[in-house]
């Protein structure tokens, strides 16, 4: 009987969104959350996948959100926080997935050497390439710049095969699905429609830096049943974005 969950890419890039460490909507790290990821992502070391994880925090503080409130704290300052409010989802992530047998390392754009590695590229890659889990925290270190931005240039850093972006939608819809009855999925679309539709799936941005880089991005909904399993076999879900056939 054929392997269906064979991986098709040998080393990937997965971006998840502080929103997979909460739960309910509500702010703060669920644990039970956490976990759920954490034991996808060990079968997938399992299998042998390379895999480097970008996380977000906009769970625990959006720099974005909380600089709106007022002009307190500068949008710099307030974008600060939010890359650190990454590095305690890195630390979770790190933790359960230690202790589910996966070898790890947390390396982090801004520095915090008491907890992780500070972000240097060749390091990470010799980390991949001895069968680690790469977490990503910290963005890019720079304010300003979104963690979908810092997905798509670590993944050109990194020489992955393809990013993969975790959300709570199945892929990429004409409309807002929650909102609109009537959206229409796509199942893949090219760089330039991406951008020219300006789906808001992900910053234009990273798109332009993937479409540079002919990297393609997968698009899935990580609450389905082994949906990073799934897509890192190939398996036709989520939507496509890349080059024209």
């Amino acid at each position: 009987m054929p392997d269906t969950m064979s991986p098709k890419y040998r080393r990937v890039l997965l971006k998840l969104s502080g929103e997979a460490f909460g739960h309910g909507g509500k702010s703060g790290i669920s644990q039970d959350e956490t976990a759920a990821i954490a034991q996808q992502l060990k079968r997938v070391y399992d299998r042998g996948v390379q895999l480097a994880v970008v996380v977000g925090g906009g769970n625990i503080l959006r720099g974005a959100h909380f600089s709106a409130a007022g002009d307190t704290i500068k949008p710099a300052t307030a974008d600060y926080m939010g890359m650190l409010a990454t590095v305690m989802n890195g630390l979770a992530l790190q933790d359960t997935l230690e202790k589910y047998g996966a070898e790890t390392r947390l390396l982090s754009a801004v520095r915090v050497d008491m907890v992780a590695e500070p972000y240097i590229r060749r390091r990470a890659i010799r980390h991949l390439e001895k069968g680690r889990i790469v977490i990503l925290a910290g963005g890019t270190g720079n304010p300003f710049v979104t963690t979908d931005t810092a997905a798509a240039l670590r993944g050109m850093e990194l020489n992955v095969e393809a990013v993969l972006k975790a959300t709570k939608v199945d892929g990429i819809y004409t409309a807002d699905p929650m909102k609109d009855p009537y959206a229409e999925k796509y199942d893949r679309l090219t760089y330039e429609e991406a951008i020219k539709k300006d789906l808001q799936v992900m910053d234009v941005s990273a798109f332009d830096h993937c479409k540079k880089g002919k990297l393609p991005i997968v698009v899935f909904n990580y609450k389905m049943e082994n949906a990073i399993e799934k897509v890192i076999a190939g398996h036709p879900i989520g939507t496509v974005v890349g080059a024209k056939l």
